[in-house]
């Protein structure tokens, strides 16, 4: 091939390369750039999903009633950057929404990506802003948790925040449970990427949470919680718990700590009040201990009911003076004049005579530094010190022993004495009764936390306690039943000593006596009436239980013996 052939044939080869390239050029941009934007357009026109929750399971008492439920809210937001005719969206938009014209114009003018225009809205108003199919606004279906009963049982049931998590109490522990499962839900879309409409209850949901029944009764509640608000208007004190249980299983029928909450209005509550006293606050219990002292004392065989001691006004322990509450001498005394007198030198001297391993073994078989494992979160274990703690003394078997220098919650000591009324054997105590998922029913059987003392002890004790009741706490007697219980009259911890003169007044009862149907505790915190539980928790306990026996049908005593 000639030079003049082979040049001409180059420069054709470079004209075409020039041709090519652009070419080239476009059909990448058609194949591969275009061709993924068209195919998200594609998808954005024929079809996106929605992630949609199903409602909470719904928590009901042991009678039926309703006491957390939900129901059908709506959203509605707006992208004010892509309004089309703002004139027109106001003016069909500001009446459906019940807002001014002049704010709603300012909100859709603005710069911002993203508005919110309403929420919690009914499902009327929900629905008529989404029937008018106004560009660039969106109304947005959700589960809205509410709570029919307002204040009552806030602390036990607690709250659900806006994210459809469930905090404190029942909500808080069983939030896994009761979640509605979510599901992914396509929806088509039209030419201008609007969603096809949907709503909270439409036919393919996913599946509800698991509803919960409980074992506490709504009654039951409602005046307990109403004996406790006359409690602290009576008595003048702070704060106050009162818990009812069947010593039996372990069964919570009525739990109720002042001041409280409404858990509808959660987000306006100071963050103190959506704590559970009954199970996450902790006190120095006082003289209602001499209970498990006793206790103590009794199985080991180291005194009967009749044993005498000769009670001074006070007894060094561990280089630590003990002295009675009344600080005089009460001479030969028995142990039923101990409870009765509520003597912290008998209890002392018992503790003494046991011994530091003997003593902490029965008081760590009552529960005592350990949570009950109750189903409410958040619960505390309290403090106690033993021997085999560095910052225990020996002055501590002296105190501990009438409840001084220890730590527990409510709970904690409502079901340590809850032995007692029930042979010996600890329970653990709980609060829900039954779990319901669709036709399936799993319900709950009361669970032992293991023997304190023995059957025969404990009636002894439940005996020695009752006759104490009847000589020494004439407030706490219901007439027609036979009534077993301690009082309880507790210093207030602080840096350095104690918050004198505050106390914390309690009793712990339980009856009938020879077939125990539910025990209370009542504490009240900072009474100015009287600092001395006898004065002030008793009377509580007596109006309360008088009231609950008859809703249970409980006969008096001595209408069983008639029978």
């Amino acid at each position: 091939m000639s030079d003049r052939v082979r040049y001409r044939l180059m420069v054709l080869a470079a004209v075409l390369a020039v041709v090519a390239v652009p070419i080239v050029v476009q059909l990448v941009r058609l194949q591969v750039v275009q061709h993924t934007f068209y195919a998200d357009l594609g998808k954005a026109i024929m079809g996106h999903t929605e992630t949609v929750t199903a409602p909470r399971g719904r928590i009901w008492d042991r009678s039926g009633h309703l006491l957390a439920d939900n129901v059908s809210r709506y959203q509605v937001m707006a992208d004010p950057g892509s309004v089309v005719n703002l004139d027109n969206v106001v003016k069909k938009l500001a009446p459906k929404l019940n807002l001014p014209p002049g704010d709603l114009r300012a909100t859709l003018a603005s710069a911002q990506y993203q508005v919110v225009l309403g929420t919690s809205l009914p499902l009327t108003t929900g629905r008529a802003v989404r029937d008018l199919n106004l560009w660039a606004v969106y109304s947005i279906p959700y589960w809205q948790r509410t709570y029919p009963e307002h204040q009552l049982l806030s602390q036990v049931l607690g709250f659900v925040n806006a994210k459809g998590e469930g905090y404190y109490g029942v909500e808080g522990i069983y939030d896994s449970v009761l979640r509605g499962h979510k599901k992914v839900w396509e929806t088509t879309q039209d030419a201008w990427f609007q969603p096809s409409p949907f709503d909270p209850a439409y036919s393919d949901s996913p599946r509800p949470g698991i509803d919960l029944v409980l074992t506490i009764d709504r009654t039951f509640q409602a005046l307990t919680e109403a004996e406790l608000q006359r409690a602290l208007t009576e008595t003048g004190a702070k704060s106050g718990t009162i818990i009812v249980m069947d010593p039996r299983t372990g069964a919570i029928l009525a739990m109720a700590s002042l001041p409280s909450f409404d858990p509808n209005n959660y987000m306006t509550t100071p963050k103190e009040r959506f704590v559970n006293l009954a199970v996450s606050g902790t006190y120095e219990p006082g003289s209602v201990f001499k209970v498990l002292t006793m206790a103590a004392a009794l199985q080991e065989g180291l005194v009967t009911p009749d044993t005498k001691y000769n009670d001074t006004a006070c007894l060094e322990v561990g280089g630590l003076s003990v002295c009675n509450w009344d600080r005089k001498p009460h001479g030969t005394t028995t142990m039923v004049d101990l409870l009765a007198r509520s003597l912290n030198v008998g209890a002392a001297t018992l503790s003494t005579r046991m011994g530091g391993q003997t003593f902490y073994r029965y008081v760590q078989a009552f529960g005592i530094g350990q949570t009950t494992g109750i189903d409410l979160q958040f619960e505390e274990a309290g403090n106690l010190r033993t021997p085999v703690d560095l910052d225990w003394h020996a002055s501590d078997l002296g105190v501990h022993s009438f409840g001084q220098g220890l730590s527990v919650t409510p709970i904690q000591m409502i079901a340590a004495v809850a032995a007692v009324a029930n042979e010996g054997v600890l329970m653990r105590p709980y609060v829900v009764a039954q779990k319901i998922d669709g036709g399936q029913v799993l319900t709950a059987k009361p669970t032992s936390n293991g023997r304190a003392i023995s059957a025969q002890v404990a009636h002894t004790l439940s005996g020695m306690l009752e006759q104490a009741v009847e000589r020494e706490s004439s407030p706490a007697r219901v007439p027609g039943y036979r009534i077993a219980g301690k009082t309880g009259t507790a210093q207030i911890p602080i840096a350095g000593g104690y918050d004198d003169p505050w106390t914390i007044g309690s009793f712990v009862g339980w009856g009938p006596v020879s077939d125990p149907r539910l025990i209370i505790l009542v504490k009240l915190d900072r009474p100015t009436s009287s600092p001395w539980g006898g004065q002030t928790a008793s009377p509580v306990f007596s109006r309360l239980a008088s009231r609950l026996f008859v809703l249970m049908g409980v006969p008096p005593d001595n209408a069983r013996a008639a029978r």
